[in-house]
């Protein structure tokens, strides 16, 4: 077991396959399923996020001199942007038109998850300025490999901190995220809310018994092969209309469910005996995160349900103090999911570009700051709550 001394090795290895579990474990914690071993090896041996897809492995490992892993990043080369939600493609075709190369680059990350959580996972046992030494080994990869540029997306606010400590950009984004304050039920949820808004909430949820729709929530082995293949068309659905491209193959939800099962909450919508819509949320240490949804016939407010409410059912039930419902979405405002900041942190290779970008994420920062605030006027909570 690490007890504090120095790192020996700084590893780059191109699989989870290559590092136990366990080791990999121990530095993620157990507060955020994304970073976890089983959560990122079901992506790779899935072919979810693989070479062939542009996710190319090479993730950080730091080693003590009895070779045992006290820190690690996840860490990918990407030949596009996709599958990322902090979005800079605007970079990369100016640095282009400038003449520059932008791709390939260096990205930490969790793919296809815009959700926030340490990326730089330190032993408790590590050294003290082991965070420092992953950031430091993230940009050596780069300089070494001859990227334009390294990434590190939805960190937590202390590792943004140590960041810009260490020399990278930061940039700020905003999601919408539900908070519990204590609530014993749902109604005690509504009972916080204007008058409007919570006849509104009712009257979208009275709408799903209308139309004879039975609410389904699953987790552990519950959850069947059967669950799995009626979400997939849901999901399937969904990326053929919206986004034209399947980020995760069909295997990844086994063996997701494999590796992961009391983390998995499958919320299924069954209608004339059959299961019409569905989204999957991912169960933390005080926070339940939304992923995916999708349905294949249309129900008046099922998003809403499927989505938001049960989420917002299933913590209060079960203590949990945020709900994430992921990415986008301002309407989310009304079902009680407030605006909150999300972080970036990136490191530039061409001092040009790097002075470049380093404007533009400053005029970003004021006017997500701005639209912070604006959009927390329209909070749908009486102003007592």
């Amino acid at each position: 077991m690490p007890d504090g001394r120095e790192v020996t090795t700084i590893k780059v290895l191109s699989s989870l396959k290559d590092v136990p579990a366990e080791q990999w474990d121990a530095c993620a914690g157990a507060d955020n399923p994304f970073v976890c071993h089983g959560f990122l090896s079901a992506l790779e041996d899935s072919g979810s996020a693989s070479a062939d897809s542009g996710w190319l492995a090479q993730h950080l490992t730091a080693l003590d001199e009895n070779g045992t892993v006290i820190g690690a990043a996840p860490l990918y080369v990407k030949s596009h942007s996709y599958g990322e939600y902090v979005f800079d493609w605007g970079w990369a075709d100016a640095y282009e038109r400038a003449g520059g190369q932008y791709y390939p680059k260096l990205l930490c990350a969790v793919p296809f998850t815009p959700a926030s959580g340490r990326r730089l996972l330190v032993h408790p046992n590590a050294p003290a300025d082991m965070t420092d030494v992953l950031i430091a080994g993230i940009a050596q990869s780069a300089e070494k490999m001859r990227v334009s540029s390294a990434h590190i997306t939805f960190l937590t606010k202390s590792e943004f901190d140590r960041c810009s400590e260490n020399g990278l950009l930061q940039r700020v984004g905003r999601q919408f995220h539900w908070e519990n304050r204590g609530y014993d039920s749902f109604d005690d949820f509504l009972a916080t809310l204007m008058s409007r808004k919570r006849k509104t909430i009712r009257k979208e949820r009275a709408a799903i018994e209308e139309q004879n729709i039975e609410m389904i929530r699953l987790t552990g082995s519950d959850i069947t092969e059967s669950h799995w293949d009626a979400f997939y068309a849901f999901y399937r659905d969904t990326t053929d209309r919206k986004w034209g491209h399947r980020y995760l193959t069909r295997s990844f939800f086994s063996l997701l469910h494999e590796r992961l099962p009391d983390r998995v909450v499958l919320v299924l919508a069954k209608h004339d005996g059959r299961y019409v819509g569905g989204a999957i949320n991912l169960k933390g240490h005080d926070t339940l995160y939304g992923r995916y949804w999708g349905c294949i016939e249309d129900f008046k407010f099922l998003h809403f349900e499927t989505c938001y409410y049960q989420a917002i059912d299933y913590a209060i039930a079960h203590k949990l103090a945020w709900v994430e419902a992921g990415a986008q979405g301002p309407h989310k405002i009304q079902r009680g999911y407030l605006p909150r900041s999300t972080y970036s942190a990136h490191w530039i290779a061409d001092p040009r570009f790097r002075d470049a970008v380093q404007q533009f994420v400053d005029a970003e920062q004021r006017e997500i700051e701005r639209e912070i605030e604006l959009l927390s006027q329209e909070s749908p909570y009486r102003r007592e709550s």
